[in-house]
């Protein structure tokens, strides 16, 4: 059983400590707007990671959410915060949650997993969330802790070639999704 079925941050240490609501990937710990919004009020620790597209986050994000859309990306963060002794809750968002922002929070458990492997069940990120709704709903009712204040969604029309472009980069990884492209093998006649 998962540590998320049981109430458990990842490394099973302690319980969550932010309220958990049920979303639509039921392997992933989730939280709701308002106890997003909450949060810059409290005296937690916590990191936004804003998995949706640059033009997208230049158009609108949460105040204090850093940018990361690819598995480099994470990559990069995860090696930053190696020797940090402050334990960051990090919740994960794209636009409406769905598939970016599960995707790079997957692939970060992952590969927090796999770098210590050899001290299990301790983890270097043991909670993390993902933010229900995405941007989208938390824009919708908290506007003023968005920078700036405003919303470009991913299919805007005046940023289909950011699109086009940012879509190739990531196509790169799948984060544990099978591939399903089949590669045709031409076998010479001779």
């Amino acid at each position: 059983m998962e540590a998320c079925d049981l109430g458990l941050i990842g490394d099973a240490s302690s319980t969550h400590s932010l309220p958990t609501i049920s979303g639509k990937h039921t392997d992933l710990p989730t939280i709701d707007s308002s106890t997003m919004s909450s949060l810059f009020d409290s005296s937690s620790n916590f990191t936004i990671i804003d998995c949706r597209y640059p033009y997208e986050y230049q158009g609108g994000h949460i105040q204090g959410a850093i940018n990361i859309y690819t598995e480099q990306g994470i990559q990069t963060f995860m090696e930053s915060r190696l020797h940090s002794t402050k334990n960051d809750i990090l919740i994960f968002h794209c636009e409406f949650s769905s598939h970016r922002g599960p995707k790079l929070m997957r692939f970060l458990r992952s590969m927090d997993r796999k770098q210590n492997s050899h001290r299990y069940p301790e983890l270097n990120f043991p909670e993390i969330y993902l933010l229900d709704g995405g941007y989208n709903a938390f824009y919708q009712h908290n506007k003023v802790q968005c920078n700036p204040q405003a919303y470009l969604p991913m299919l805007h029309e005046d940023h289909s070639k950011d699109l086009r472009h940012f879509r190739v980069r990531s196509k790169s990884w799948t984060a544990g999704e099978k591939r399903t492209r089949s590669r045709r093998v031409i076998r010479s006649p001779y």
